[in-house]
This record gives C-alpha cells, structure tokens and sequence, in this order.
C-alpha cells in the first residue's frame, strides 16, 4: 500500500515538474492571424492587429514569453512593441496563460513606413526565459507585404495637371477699350443761339478733331455719336420743351458743318430733355449750398414738375444761390461721343513681349504669357511684368504659377509669398498652399487653404488629398464629393467603391500615367485581367517608372507569376 501510494505521489510530482521545466516547442503558423493581410499603409504607419492561441498544455507554468512583431524587407528588420506573457507560477505583471487551458491574445503593433516595405514579411519572434535557462522559438510569418496605394496620392500638381494644380490670376486685358469724349455747350436763360465763346471752346474742338482722326485711324471706329438738348426746371414745361429742342437741334447743326469743314461725318443720335431734375439733383448733391437736403427732400417728395418748382421757389433764402449756381449749367447741350479702340493683334504683342516689353501695358504683357506654352518664355514675361509694376500681386502670382509647373517649388513659394504680401487674395493663398503640400508642410498647407475659400483652383481636391494624408478617410470623401480626379479615386479605391473609382478616373479631363495605372489597381480587385493589363500597358507606355512600380506592388501579387504580366514589367 505505501509503495502504491508514493508511486502516485512521485507520478503527480514528475508531472508536475515536468510541465514546470520542459522546452516549448515550435507553434503551428495557423494558430495565428493578422489583419489586414497584406498590412496596409495609412497616414504614414503600417498597423496590424495579431491574434494569437497558445494551445492547451503548452505554456510552462514558470515560463515568460516575449513576444515580438517583426517586419522583415529588403534585407532590414523592424521591430515592434513586444508583449509579454507568463506561466501561472511566474511572480510578475504581464498577461497570465493556463497550463492546462492555454490562451488567446491580441497584439497591436504598428511601423513607421517606408516605400520598401511594399515587399515585406511580418513574423513574430518568441523568447522563452525560465529560472533556470533562456532561449528562442523559431519565428512564425504571420502576413505577406504591403499595401502601399495610398502613397500613391498625388501632393505636387505640376506642368499637366491644370484641373488641379495652382491659378492664374487673369489679366484685364481688353482688345478692343471703349472710349468715351465728352463736352457741353452752354446757352443763355431763355435763349437757343450758339455764343462764339461756346463754339469755339477747347474741348468742342477736341471733339471735332478727335472724330476727323477716327475717321482717318485703322484701329478706331465711332460707335455712337449723341446730342441731348436740355433745359433748366424753371419756367413752364412748354416753353422748356421747344427750348431743350431747339438747343438740341442747332447743336446737331453745327456740329455737321464743323465736320464737314475737315471733311467727315458721322451719324448723330439726337435727343432732347425738356426739365433736366436728374442733372439737377446731381448738381444740387455735390454743391455747397446751404440747406442743400431741404432741396433735395423736396425733389423725393413731389414728383409733379411743376409743384416741385414752386416748392423750391418758396425758399426764397436759397433760390437765389440755385439760380446763380445749378441752373445756368442746365442749360446746355451735351455732346458724347463713344469709340472703340481696337488694340495690338496677337502677333504683335507676342514679338514686343520678347523685344521690347517697355512698349507694352501691364494687362498687355500679363496677356502676353497666356500666348505661349513655353513654361520658360511665360516664366520670362512674368519676370518682365514684376519689373514694370513691382506693385502688382497678380504678376508675381503669376509667375509663381509658372515657377510651379517648372518643378521650381521654393521660388514658386516665394513669388506666391510676395504677392500675398501685396494683396491677400483666395488665388494666392491656394497657390502658396499647393506648394507647402508639395514640400509636405501639411501644417502650413492647411493654413494657406483655409484662406482660399473663392480660389478658381481645386481646393476640394487639395483638402481631400491633405485628409487621405492624414488617414481621416472619412473627412477626405466629404472634401472630394464629385470631384474627378486621381486623388479622389485613390479615395474610392481605398474605401473600397470600385465602381465609383473607375467612373471618377474616366471622367478625368486629362488622363495621365497614374490614371491608368489606378485602372489597373481597380481591375486587379475586382478580377477583372483585361483591365489590369490594359492599364498597366498604357500606364508603362506613358511611364517607364511604373514598371518598377508594379512588379513590386501588392496589389498586383496574384498576377506576378503569369506571362502577360511579366511581358509588361520586365
């Protein structure tokens, strides 16, 4: 019976040992899961969420293990935030696992990401330390890759992305100006004859002269030619309307033998104004008399001609000052004379603005640069317009646009800076913000594009591309509402809407590379092979560098193997 008995005792306490002391063995890949599989990069970081199973009748009693991500690329190993986990014997703090029920855990584990993690391997490592000993497990893979295709979002919107790439602000050129000349003969109180004095003033002859030159000029061209009699509001209506049209009449006259006397003519529209008020109220606003506002509180009261006359007269304190004052200058006709100018065709601003750009206005030349596509000539003439109106904010916005589309992103962002210092305008400050979103300053980017709120430029499109940088995917689908762009589909194909990416990228106004290889991207998920090669031919044929690209892309791993593929990126 005592044999029996310590034969028990020492079978419990061989056990028992043995369960404290025994090596772990190697664990079975499929006891573990990581998702997402392939890891995915997102504002910058790759995560991942590890679960794990140590099995039942595994884990020491007085065992600690470690547990450590791993990411393993291009000959370079990263490690992550390790774990720790203990035998129920083991006096510490870490997550305790059951001998004898063994346990599930989760590790989150996260790193910094750089673009060659596209071909990368996550593992975990396993350190085992005991009382008496240390040593490792082997490592488990527990993921293939990463997905990277959020890095593929665009942050510098050069020479062939006008749809969203930074404004001009337009200039105020006009080919053909519209002038205006005006004068006015007066008459005496009551009386329609011409005075010598009147007809022989400066800016009477001026007119003439000025008609006669039209005539004889290749760029001028007489579009209206008007003479309106007037007459002063006193006196009876009656007797105002035959003088406001005799004044009128005789004017008309005159000016027709002054012009035939140089030998021209010119179609007369002529017109008459029996009471001028309105060029009586106008007179009465910018004078001085006194008590002008009873006048003029007068005028809005009545609008009787006759009733308002005497109501007027009635102030017999400042009628004498209206006599002396207003109404003479209503007795008049008043000549005006409308010409359009046309101005230098195409040809000839182009060559001045390359030869002699002093001989040009300031809209003339920032025209001017909208005649080429040379980024290098606009870049020259813009130059040429800051140095004629140093003053000028559009013309350093403008070159700075330039600037941009040359791949010159510091000197962009100081002409932007410049003409922000001249004027602040929503144009400028989306522009200064492309370029800090180009040099990846999202901070001063933000800043810049919460100032440009009216902007021409896409700033949906900006600000839904700062917040897929950011990773708030969420806030970057309001941003982008229906814009077509590759940003916005990048989006779609991240949120998974595989039918709205491939409608946004061929709306796309000015497909490029990356279009076609986003195509590719969205045919790799959705199955579809014609796609994925069809993008990716043209994608390679407009872009050797996405060969490269692809061959190294997860997106693409299920279609590596296959010759079509490899025909395309090799």
């Amino acid at each position: 019976m005592r044999k029996q008995l310590f034969f028990a005792v020492t079978l419990v306490l061989a056990v028992v040992f043995s369960s404290c002391n025994k090596d772990l063995t190697a664990l079975d890949p499929n006891l573990f899961t990581a998702t997402p599989n392939p890891l995915v990069e997102k504002a910058g970081k790759v995560d991942a969420t590890i679960t794990g199973t140590f099995p039942v009748k595994y884990f020491s009693k007085n065992a600690t293990v470690t547990v450590t991500p791993v990411l393993v690329f291009n000959g370079t190993e990263v490690k992550g935030t390790p774990s720790v986990f203990q035998g129920e014997k083991v006096k510490n703090n870490s997550k305790v696992i059951n001998y004898k029920a063994g346990g599930k855990y989760t590790i989150q584990t996260s790193f910094k990401y750089v673009p060659e993690m596209v071909k990368s391997e996550l593992y975990l490592d396993f350190s085992v330390a005991t009382s008496k000993k240390s040593y490792t497990l082997p490592r488990v893979k527990v993921a293939d890759g990463v997905m990277a295709t959020a890095q593929l979002i665009s942050i510098n919107f050069g020479a062939n992305d006008a749809a969203n790439g930074p404004v001009i602000i337009a200039d105020k050129f006009q080919r053909v100006i519209q002038e205006m000349q005006e004068a006015d003969i007066k008459f005496l109180i009551q009386k329609a004859d011409l005075q010598t004095k009147e007809t022989k003033a400066e800016d009477i002859v001026a007119l003439t002269q000025k008609i006669k030159a039209i005539k004889e000029s290749t760029n001028q061209q007489v579009v209206g030619f008007e003479i309106a009699g007037y007459a002063s509001p006193d006196g009876s209506v009656e007797i105002n309307t035959n003088l406001a049209e005799k004044r009128q009449k005789v004017t008309s006259d005159f000016i027709n033998k002054e012009l035939k006397k140089v030998k021209t003519s010119v179609t007369i529209d002529s017109k008459f104004t029996a009471e001028d008020w309105d060029g009586f109220q106008k007179l009465m606003e910018n004078s001085s008399i006194q008590d002008k506002q009873v006048i003029l509180s007068v005028l809005s009261m009545y609008t009787d001609p006759e009733q308002r006359e005497r109501e007027i007269k009635n102030l017999s304190n400042v009628f004498k000052a209206i006599a002396d004052e207003i109404l003479p200058e209503l007795r008049r006709s008043r000549l005006k004379l409308t010409v359009d100018v046309t101005g230098k065709s195409d040809t000839e601003i182009a060559q001045l603005a390359k030869e002699d750009a002093s001989k040009l206005s300031l809209e003339e030349l920032l025209y001017a640069a909208t005649l080429t596509q040379d980024l290098d000539e606009k870049a020259s003439i813009y130059t040429k317009a800051t140095e004629k109106a140093p003053s000028c904010a559009r013309a350093f916005n403008n070159l700075g646009v330039a600037k941009y589309k040359q791949g010159n992103i510091d000197e962009a962002a100081s002409n932007f800076k410049k003409s922000l210092e001249l004027k602040s305008t929503a144009d400028a400050n989306y522009n200064a913000g492309l370029c800090a979103l180009a040099k990846g300053d999202i901070a001063n980017a933000e800043v810049y594009f919460g100032k440009a709120a009216g902007t021409a430029g896409n700033l949906a499109n900006a600000l839904g591309t700062i917040s897929v940088i950011k990773g708030d995917y969420v806030k970057a689908k309001t941003f982008f509402g229906k814009t077509n762009s590759n940003n916005a589909a990048i989006l779609q194909i991240l949120d998974g809407n595989y039918n709205g990416a491939r409608a946004t990228l061929d709306a796309i106004a000015q497909p490029d590379a990356l279009t076609s290889y986003l195509n590719a991207i969205v045919g790799a998920r959705t199955n579809n092979r014609d796609a994925v090669y069809a993008g990716l031919r043209k994608a390679v044929s407009m872009d050797v560098a996405y060969k490269a690209k692809a061959k190294n892309d997860i997106e693409f791993a299920k279609f590596n193997t296959e010759d079509a593929f490899k025909a395309i990126v090799q």
